[in-house]
């Protein structure tokens, strides 16, 4: 299950791309935006502090793919200006902070317009960074990785009516046997297609696999990510289909059908190619509605825990995938919020979290969660207790009203049980200046979690914040 540690406010308008790296012992997070990155220190409780933010080539973004890795010797964070039409490349620092150092534009032979995936490929003698994006011409570019962090340009290979690389959103490589095989969807050609990396950085396409009615699910092919286990090589594709778009908009093939939404798993064989092999569907027990980040939380005899963040749903999914590629769901949390592409998993010690944020522009923040055993609440409800002190000029119809503002909420926000409040009568002396105490109740983790960043609660907080001289909050589990 997981159960939030913390939040953190960013610079940028929202919170597009979340990305993670350890260096020299510590645990960075970089949350890219419309405009900036924002950069994190992460300790082993999961607790976010910032470090700094960082402009955007021209102010633009958002920051779409983010990826940091390590080029002989060096760490950078490769980050896709998606609006900007260009890829930049960000030393990493020793206090995880960034400065660019490079910054490689869209050319008529490149497909870096409207840039959206990266995904760094380590051959023996050099790394590379694979391109993909939603651009009017669309295609898959490579580039050598410079010591320096600088992009060489090796080759790009224009979309077709037979490979799927309109629209990559998501990207994944599987060395196997000696040999390194890259994978992509392609959101608007409803499909998936598998390469064949060289060491000099080119690539050969090995095979397509496009969207049916019946065993997959792929209209709208959005995050691709991928596992071994055992002797089994997967490829997971999830998908935020069409019909969640307005028709006559962006999407290239308005004449699509729906038959549900779900996760598609791919077994790879000795080529390298992609074989449908099972898929997970959407069904009242599950989230799955606008997939939109899927990530590989931890490994363990031969399972693997997978980690899926809707848009539509509003949460991030639990699932386990076994050894020969059955996907069942575990659990999920209802987030309040929208996932575009910023969820991550890392890792610190023996814990697994997840960060995640939204492209809400009344969002603007992001959230870590740890990974752990489910606790059982059955027969419990959850108070959330908020105490408040106000300034010493704000005015009691403003006190009044902020009152009202906050009891308006359980009209607004149907997830909230019950609503109490009250002002102190306490004579002992230890109330410290909180003066105002008001009681909520959920009946559940999910509905705490609608309830703090739904947009009316997050209005309210803009709306009092000015006037408030201090807040204490405490959450407790009782019997019903």
């Amino acid at each position: 299950m997981l159960y939030r540690q913390d939040f953190k406010s960013i610079s940028a308008k929202n919170t597009v791309t979340v990305t993670s790296y350890e260096k020299d012992g510590s645990h960075y997070v970089y949350v890219g935006g419309f405009g900036d990155v924002d950069v994190y220190s992460m300790d082993k409780e999961g607790i976010l502090t910032p470090i700094s933010s960082h402009e955007l080539h021209m102010k633009k973004g958002p920051a779409r793919g983010m990826v940091a890795d390590n080029i002989n010797g060096t760490d950078f964070l490769f980050v896709a200006n998606k609006f900007g039409n260009v890829i930049e490349t960000f030393k990493i620092l020793d206090n995880g902070s960034i400065e660019r150092v490079a910054l490689v534009e869209d050319s008529d032979e490149t497909h870096l317009g409207v840039a959206i995936t990266l995904q760094v490929v380590h051959m023996k003698k050099s790394s590379y960074l694979f391109v993909g994006g939603l651009e009017e011409t669309p295609g898959l570019s490579s580039f050598k990785i410079e010591d320096d962090g600088k992009l060489t340009h090796v080759q790009s290979m224009a979309d077709n009516e037979t490979i799927h690389t309109d629209g990559i959103i998501g990207m994944y490589t599987h060395k196997i046997k000696g040999r390194t095989y890259l994978y992509t969807g392609g959101f608007q050609d409803n499909g998936v297609s598998s390469f064949r990396v060289y060491e000099n950085g080119k690539f050969k396409n090995i095979n397509n696999i496009s969207d049916n009615t019946e065993d997959r699910y792929l209209t709208g092919a959005y995050p691709v990510t991928g596992v071994q286990l055992g002797d089994n090589y997967y490829i997971i594709v999830g998908h935020r289909h069409h019909k969640y778009y307005k028709r006559g908009g962006f999407i290239k093939r308005p004449d699509f059908v729906y038959h549900g939404d779900g996760v598609s798993i791919f077994k790879i064989n000795k080529k390298g190619a992609l074989v449908p092999h099972s898929v997970l569907k959407d069904d009242e027990t599950t989230k799955l509605q606008g997939q939109t980040r899927i990530e590989v939380v931890s490994v363990e005899n031969n399972e693997a825990v997978i980690a899926v963040g809707t848009r539509d749903d509003e949460a991030i999914q639990l699932c386990k995938l076994s050894e020969d590629g059955i996907l069942t769901p575990m659990n999920y949390l209802e987030t309040g919020y929208s996932i575009y592409y910023g969820l991550r998993s890392h890792k610190i010690e023996d814990t697994n979290f997840m960060i995640a944020g939204s492209f809400r522009f009344d969002f603007g923040k992001v959230v870590s969660y740890k990974v752990a055993p489910e606790i059982k609440r059955e027969g419990k409800i959850l108070r959330h207790m908020v105490n408040l002190k106000y300034k010493e000029d704000a005015t009691q119809e403003q006190i009044d009203e902020a009152v009202k503002t906050f009891l308006n909420l359980k009209n607004e926000i149907p997830e909230i049980a019950n609503i109490e409040w009250g002002v102190n009568d306490s004579t002992e002396g230890h109330s410290d200046g909180f003066t105002h105490c008001f009681t909520l109740t959920f009946n559940d983790e999910h509905a705490r979690e609608i309830y703090l960043f739904h947009k009316a609660h997050l209005a309210l907080v803009s709306k009092v914040g000015p006037i408030i001289g201090g807040v204490l909050v405490m959450d407790y589990w009782t019997g019903k």
